[in-house]
């Protein structure tokens, strides 16, 4: 249901003919399921819904308003609702700013060769939802982690198509109410272990693991599937950044999310990926169907930005091993190319080449003059990614990386509380560095006591982070079995590099818009400050929760740190949202706070429509 407004007045005369109007405009609401209409900031809420909830929280079966109520409290900042409705169920995996309806209703005119119908296209204000994201039919709390990397209810991503599509190659198989993940991939039908342990012994790495005693920690996975690569990275103590689009394959990241496995909705298109210069020691594409050809091979020099100095290249293909004309065609112009590009080929076998790229300019400048792809502009800026075009040049490496011939980095578990090297270009000493990982250390030790009588040690899996910073809360939380996308938003500092130095992951949000990923995806999001940074840009604080809400899964909790004005406001909103307070924490009983900073922890309720409940009886 999108934004629209309601008169809110009743007329005391209404001639038959309005009445005849007003009954054919309601059999159109009712078959199109939404309206359309103008909306301002101040405007009500439209609070017509077609379904009734059935609430079920911890036993707790208390009902709730009814989603057809249109009553309104008035609020400081504008009109609260008193509850929201339920959008269709059409949009129960609903992913706002990667909606293909929206692109067919607003005509946008894309390349679609060029992937641009796979990248961000976010809805303006008027065409936005109003409306909670149901779940399916049948929805169950998910399986907890380490299991859920094998199995996860079949009823919470109701899509088989892939198990029969993939059947040959294990990537899942149905088996009753679940759906199994043997591990395998369309290059690996026989396990991800197997494979990962073979590109290490590629690499001459000790004990074939692929972690080298530490110093290969990041991993971007490009068409990932349903991230099984990361998943069995995870044991070896590398993390990886499973990134697939949201296309033929369209529930594959929502799988891997299910999973409890770091993933993210994105496309080597004609944007940069939301990740900063030298992120990763190793990209890995196995089948991954890109033309990396293509526009002079610029999406393969957008790997090489995203790729540390000495970082790896794992390409398993055909073309890397095939002997018919059209593949041994292809091999030969990506050699050419990853030539010019300064690469070399660091190991060879069977089905897949890992190339390497180089630790210093040195290669680049004994290039001769005119070669292609040139060196990128000298003020271009590699880290500047949000809606920032890619461009088909080398980007060299900063005066400090030449020098040190590496990205000087410490092995992990030491790189995460080491100061990272690129502080230096943010003005941070080491001491800032240190202090705010140890604060953070105290205020998430007191989020967990807050948290504790609600939680299990497996309760939470995936986590957000929507203002990240350093990275320090997702440092903090390194001896808990639970990952953490580390947001960093568009408009502040980019330490989003930083992040990526202490061997963690994250990735660039504009949080007036949502953010890339399906519905009922994360166990706990931290918001620290982001509600008054919204209200500083005029954006809705209205619009962001119901992203919350729709990111959030079923008895997922959410914690707000921000000023007392902005949890009360926030606190309005609660019966709307069924969300229920868990635990507030002020100056007065947290010594970690200070002055009118607030800690406010909430539970979204696990509910379902009465139609989702009589479907799956």
């Amino acid at each position: 249901m999108t934004r629209g407004r309601s008169d809110g007045t009743q007329k005391k005369r209404l001639i038959a003919t309005i009445c005849v109007v007003a009954i054919f405009l309601g059999f159109l609401y009712a078959y199109y399921g939404s309206i359309f209409g103008n909306q301002d900031r101040g405007a009500f809420a439209l609070q017509h819904g077609s379904k009734s909830l059935s609430h079920y929280l911890m036993g707790n079966e208390d009902s709730e308003e009814s989603t057809t109520s249109t009553e309104q409290d008035d609020a400081e900042d504008g009109v609260v609702p008193k509850s929201y409705p339920v959008c269709d169920d059409r949009h129960s995996e609903l992913i706002p700013c990667l909606d293909r309806h929206l692109i067919y209703q607003m005509r946008l005119k894309l390349d679609l060769s060029l992937m641009e119908h796979y990248e961000r296209h976010c809805p303006p204000p008027e065409r936005r939802f109003n409306c909670l994201i149901p779940p399916p039919a049948g929805y169950k709390v998910p399986i907890k982690w380490p299991k859920s990397r094998d199995e996860v209810w079949k009823a919470n991503i109701p899509h088989t198509h892939l198990a029969h599509e993939k059947s040959d190659q294990n990537w899942m198989v149905v088996k009753g109410e679940k759906i199994v993940f043997p591990g395998g991939g369309t290059h690996f039908h026989y396990g991800a272990d197997k494979y990962i342990a073979s590109i290490a012994n590629m690499l001459n790495f000790s004990n074939d693991n692929l972690n080298n005693q530490g110093r290969l920690r990041t991993v971007l996975d490009v068409g990932c599937g349903v991230a099984s690569f990361g998943g069995y990275l995870l044991s070896s103590n590398i993390i990886a950044m499973s990134l697939a689009p949201n296309d033929v394959h369209q529930n594959q990241i929502q799988f891997a999310l299910e999973r409890g496995i770091p993933a993210y909705l994105g496309v080597l298109g004609t944007k940069r990926l939301p990740y900063p210069s030298r992120s990763f020691e190793l990209a890995h594409c196995s089948r991954c169907r890109i033309d990396w050809l293509q526009r002079d091979g610029i999406l393969l020099l957008e790997l090489d930005r995203l790729l540390r100095p000495g970082g790896y290249f794992a390409y398993s293909s055909p073309e890397a091993y095939a002997q018919d004309e059209e593949d041994l065609r292809i091999w030969r112009k990506m050699s050419d190319l990853v030539g010019r590009m300064c690469w070399r080929v660091a190991a060879k076998r069977n089905q897949t080449v890992i190339w390497q790229k180089p630790l210093t300019n040195d290669c680049y400048l004994q290039r001769e003059p005119g070669t292609r792809p040139p060196l990128c502009r000298s003020d271009d800026d590699p880290d500047a990614v949000w809606g920032v075009q890619m461009e088909a040049c080398i980007t060299p490496y900063s005066d400090h990386d030449h020098k040190v011939k590496g990205s000087g980095l410490a092995p992990w578990p030491a790189r995460l509380t080491s100061p990272p090297p690129r502080l230096q270009d943010f003005g941070y000493s080491n001491e800032m560095f240190e202090k705010d990982t140890e604060i953070w250390q105290r205020r998430v030790g007191s989020y967990w006591n807050l948290l504790s009588p609600k939680i299990e040690s497996d309760t939470i899996r995936n986590v957000m982070d929507m203002k990240a910073n350093m990275g320090s809360f997702g440092a903090a939380l390194k001896d808990k079995d639970v990952w953490v996308m580390n947001v960093v938003p568009e408009d502040g500092p980019n330490t989003l590099k930083l992040i990526y130095d202490r061997g963690l992951i994250g990735s660039i949000n504009n949080w007036c818009e949502a953010f890339s990923t399906y519905p009922r995806t994360y166990d706990l999001l931290h918001a620290w400050t982001i509600f008054s940074d919204i209200e500083k840009k005029e954006c809705s604080i209205e619009d962001l929760l119901l992203e919350m809400d729709r990111m959030l899964r079923p008895t997922g909790f959410v914690i707000i740190r921000d000023k007392q004005s902005i949890v009360d406001l926030i606190k309005k909103y609660l019966p709307a949202l069924h969300w229920e307070t868990v635990a507030t924490a002020n100056a007065s009983s947290d010594s970690e706070l200070d002055g009118d900073e607030t800690v406010f922890i909430v539970q979204k309720k696990l509910w379902l429509t009465s139609e989702s409940v009589r479907d799956s009886e």
